[in-house]
């Protein structure tokens, strides 16, 4: 039987359900509306980069850097076993110190640390500002790690703490185990020994570590040693040949002396006889 169908509706088909009918398909649009907000972003991301860079580089403090034969930098060899860079810019120079056994040194101590001596000298006519808490130390072959140096109070603290815990765990060791004669002995000897060169490193870092100053006419040097740690789970055995990045801000400036230890592979000093 053939049913009427209203005037003006057409009749459902399943053409119609299977998407054969004329409908209009959001699919392109859709693509058009990603692609100009994908467009939008990127262009904005790249105004903001241009915008923030130049505060970026006006922000940063420019380096002058150690390099043999460049105007300012020296290196030399003392008979006292030290290698001498030197590197001057403008009013301000500093001169680092590093022992060339060093490396075997630090293997040595108790507290393990880096050690440099720097000499800061000023040929101004006003005054310069000398700070130490931002000197660091980057251990190239060592993923790059950067150190921090020591602040010379805090580090003799430690020292004496450790000392302090080290001399109470043994004498309570030797009071549990009286019948260990020959042990005690040996630990008692191993304090006594550990507290002689604790107390020389704290008398050591108190009287000759770098301090903050004011250089001017009257006075236009200072010196002293600075430390770093190598306690660090990035810092492993030391390589034949090891490659440093030292970092002094100073005047507005970082001084930035890259060394190796030796300079040369297999270089050594003879160290003059006292």
């Amino acid at each position: 039987m053939n049913r009427s169908t209203p005037h003006g509706l057409k009749p459902w088909s399943f053409g119609s359900l299977s998407g054969t009918a004329n409908a209009v398909d959001p699919r392109p649009n859709t693509r058009r509306f990603l692609n100009v907000l994908a467009l939008m972003i990127a262009v904005s991301a790249l105004l903001s980069h241009s915008a923030s860079a130049p505060n970026k580089d006006k922000n940063k403090i420019p380096a002058v850097r150690w390099d043999e034969g460049h105007p300012g930098c020296t290196l030399t060899r003392g008979d006292d076993g030290k290698y001498r860079y030197g590197l001057w810019s403008d009013e301000a120079g500093i001169v680092m110190a590093v022992d060339s056994q060093e490396l075997e040194k630090v293997h040595r101590r108790h507290q393990p640390f880096f050690s440099v001596l720097l000499t800061v000298r000023y040929r101004g006519q006003t005054s310069l500002e000398v700070a130490t808490e931002n000197i660091s130390l980057q251990f190239m072959n060592h993923f790059q790690v950067m150190q921090t140096a020591l602040d010379p109070d805090d580090f003799s603290d430690k020292v004496q703490n450790d000392a302090d815990a080290l001399n109470n765990e043994t004498a309570r060791q030797v009071e549990k185990h009286p019948e260990q004669k020959e042990q005690k002995e040996q630990k008692e000897a191993y304090v006594r020994a550990f507290l002689k060169d604790s107390a020389e490193l704290q008398e050591f870092v108190g009287k000759n570590s770098l301090r903050p100053t004011q250089l001017s006419q009257g006075k236009t040097e200072t010196s002293g040693w600075v430390l770093f740690s190598t306690e660090s789970k990035w810092i492993s055995r030391w390589k034949k040949q090891e490659e440093f990045v030292l970092r002094v801000p100073l005047a507005g400036k970082v001084f930035e002396f890259p060394f190796r230890l030796p300079p040369k592979p297999g270089e050594t000093i003879l160290r003059k006889r006292e």
